[in-house]
């Protein structure tokens, strides 16, 4: 039995004569297939989008570590996660700035800088009335005192409780006690003194507060003191339970007209 060589090409491919090719006139070309060379000729010698056209039309597509990084907002740092501790200092009524100035000036002076961090007073907008309007005032968060970031060690709370005006650390017994997180974001979350990057809250405090007691300062029940029982913010009304031979009856005052206790 014979083996055919595959690549032998004289078996599969027969002799055509270069006469025997069919010839095509180009006279004899249809107005059909001239128009379709002429419109192929138009074709290529029209002008091509450039890269940079093409690139505006074209819509952008995001991959899925983009969509991610812009889902992922960036959160402010939390003044807890802050190097140190955050402790509450009592000072005294009315001399908190005083204070603050005293500490920032102790700690510079004994070279303090790396154990004692920051020194805050929080404050807080609080919404009053004057002259029968409402404006919106910063007012501290809580008289008395301060808070302070440091690394407590027996150097750093020789330095701090020996500050004129310090009167001692806030906590258990004589152990100064650390805020925890929730209450340092809470404190902090508020416009503070020397820290402007310092968020405010979104709505204001009212001056006043449900349950509170309050003295009238005018009008027939003037030196009567009463709790608030209902507030019109809008208004800029108050109900005052207030104490009528022996009975509590709600009376309707101003703001203005009623005066801290």
């Amino acid at each position: 039995m014979s083996m055919t060589d595959p690549t032998d090409a004289s078996l599969d491919t027969p002799d055509i004569a270069e006469d025997d090719a069919p010839s095509v006139d180009p006279a004899a070309a249809t107005g059909e297939e001239m128009t379709a060379e002429s419109a192929a000729l138009a074709d290529t010698t029209a002008p091509e989008a450039t890269a940079e056209e093409a690139a505006a039309d074209a819509p952008e597509v995001l991959d899925e570590d983009e969509l991610l990084e812009e889902e992922a907002a960036p959160k402010p740092e939390s003044p807890y996660d802050r190097p140190g501790r955050w402790f509450v200092l009592h000072t005294q009524s009315g001399y908190e700035n005083k204070v603050k100035q005293n500490l920032e000036a102790r700690t510079k002076s004994m070279n303090m800088e790396a154990r004692i961090l920051e020194v805050v007073i929080p404050l807080e907008d609080v919404v009053e009335v004057r002259n029968g309007k409402k404006v919106v005032v910063s007012k501290k968060m809580f008289p008395g005192y301060l808070l302070i970031r440091c690394f407590l060690d027996d150097d750093s709370w020789y330095v701090i409780r020996n500050t004129p005006g310090v009167t001692g650390f806030v906590g258990a017994g004589n152990k100064p006690s650390p805020l925890p997180r929730k209450d340092v974001e809470n404190f902090l979350a508020t416009k503070t003194e020397g820290e402007a990057e310092a968020t405010k809250r979104s709505k204001p405090r009212l001056e006043y507060e449900m349950n509170e007691t309050v003295r009238v300062k005018e009008g027939p029940f003037a030196d009567f003191s009463g709790q608030i029982v209902e507030i019109n913010a809008d208004q800029l009304k108050l109900k005052v339970l207030v104490n009528i031979f022996g009975r509590e009856t709600p009376v309707e005052l101003e703001f203005s007209q009623v005066a801290k206790l």
